[in-house]
């Protein structure tokens, strides 16, 4: 079952709620009576477990990263480690 986010209009108290896809939303407030608003959070949909990759799409393995390919997309182009300079030394 779902769990559904409504903000407060009048004390803006966040409220969390299990409903299902066909109950009507809510329409007031538990904490003061006043119109709730739906609003939109953070999912905590993840896909776990053999047989999902990065893209998700994947019939086979990606293949493994290296060293210098996790240096390269991990580290800004201009590395505070190395006093402003390139990645030279990961």
């Amino acid at each position: 079952m779902p769990v559904y986010e409504y903000e407060c209009q009048s004390c803006r108290e966040i409220t969390e709620t299990w409903q299902g896809i066909t109950d009507a939303p809510l329409q007031n407030c538990p904490a003061c009576a006043g119109p709730v608003k739906k609003i939109i959070s953070m999912s905590s949909f993840a896909l776990k477990g053999k047989g999902w990759y990065a893209d998700g799409y994947s019939s086979t393995p990606a293949p493994a990263k290296t060293k210098a390919d996790s240096c390269a997309t991990a580290t800004p182009a201009t590395c505070p480690k190395n006093n402003g300079a390139g990645c030279g030394s990961c």
